[in-house]
């Protein structure tokens, strides 16, 4: 089973994506939260699961999707996945965005 690490870029994200929501309904803001953890967590036992991100193409960085949302992560190694970025899937990701969060990530 793989640990599963929240950069700072994601924690952030994600207090973004529950402030915005919590504009219109703090329960659903909170219920959005939940979702996003949890399909992070599925991770733990299936890493590979996630497809690789269109705009990098590097095997180890992988995303998943819950609701509207792009989870983005990395494979560092077997026993090791770092969430780097969750990212609202009708916004522009920028390959050059994207790599500099995985830059950090090293």
């Amino acid at each position: 089973m793989a640990e599963i690490v929240f950069t700072k870029q994601a924690i952030q994200d994600i207090e973004d994506i529950a402030l915005y929501v919590s504009i219109d309904s703090v329960h659903y803001a909170s219920l959005e939260v939940k979702k996003i953890f949890k399909k992070a967590e599925s991770l733990e036992l299936q890493p590979s699961i996630g497809r690789i991100v269109p705009e990098l193409k590097i095997k180890s960085v992988r995303e998943v999707i819950e609701g509207n949302y792009r989870i983005i992560y990395r494979i560092v190694n077997k026993d090791l996945i770092h969430i780097l970025t969750v990212y609202h899937s009708r916004r522009q990701l920028k390959p050059v965005n994207l790599r500099r969060i995985v830059k950090r990530d090293k």
